[in-house]
């Protein structure tokens, strides 16, 4: 009796050593990937790609964004700038003018980016494109931002009519601009819509530090931050490459 109850004893302790072992090791897990968080937030602050293998860098400046000092963008390492336009949902960026005429006299070249609404009609979406940006052969190809999927729309869209309309805004930016458009492809629309096998256009991928694949075919820009804080503007900016 004696034996056994030594043995349930030493079981206990035992037991009770692992579980705060267990405890011990969870705690450090979990403050080493905090650390690694605050780490990588840290340096995404401030990281860009190697010049060496990107030597062609620029910006997106968002719609809105006050106080951006394109000097200052061209001075950090920007060769060109595109500005985000309103999208036909959203208010009118009455800083907009402004803004382009600005960038274009820093040195940068500049094009300009319109995000896609696919519960909009085509015309609605490139009428204010025509509208705000001007034709000129200065202008770097215009791009389309597609990264908001139809299922959010009411009333709802199909997927054919999503693709169709979006096919009839390309043609329309196109014809306007006298340039192809670059397609800004999110890997959400892709994964629905399958645009950069079905669009023989250039493509525009996203994702913060990892070179994106999702498209399955080469990529022409990478956005590579979207969050670089710099003296060249009061809110972060999103960093974007060249492929060679």
């Amino acid at each position: 009796m004696a034996r056994s109850s030594r043995s349930r004893k030493i079981s206990r302790k035992r037991g009770s050593a692992l579980g705060t072992w267990l405890i011990r090791g969870g705690a450090l897990a979990v403050l080493i990937a905090l650390g690694f968080a605050a780490w990588l937030w840290w340096d995404m602050r401030s990281w860009r790609p190697d010049a060496a293998l990107y030597p062609e860098q620029g910006a997106v400046i968002a719609s809105g964004a006050p106080g951006t000092r394109f000097e200052t963008l061209r001075a950090i390492g920007a060769e060109f700038v595109y500005l985000e336009l309103a999208g036909p949902g959203a208010a009118p960026d009455p800083g907009f003018a402004a803004r382009l005429s600005a960038a274009r006299a820093s040195g940068l070249k500049v094009g300009v980016v319109l995000p896609f609404d696919p519960c909009l009609r085509a015309d609605d979406q490139s009428a204010r494109f025509t509208r705000m940006v001007p034709r000129s052969a200065d202008l770097l190809p215009p791009a389309v931002a597609l990264q908001q999927t139809a299922p959010g729309c009411d009333p709802e869209v199909s997927d054919a009519a999503v693709e169709s309309e979006l096919m009839t805004l390309v043609n329309q930016i196109e014809i306007h601009a006298g340039k192809p458009v670059i397609l800004q492809l999110g890997r959400e629309f892709e994964a629905r819509h399958h645009t950069a096998r079905s669009t023989a256009r250039d493509l525009w991928l996203v994702g913060d530090r990892a070179r994106p694949d999702y498209a399955g075919r080469p990529w022409l820009l990478w956005s590579a931050n979207s969050q670089l804080v710099s003296e060249a503007s009061q809110a972060p900016i999103e960093w974007v490459v060249v492929q060679k």
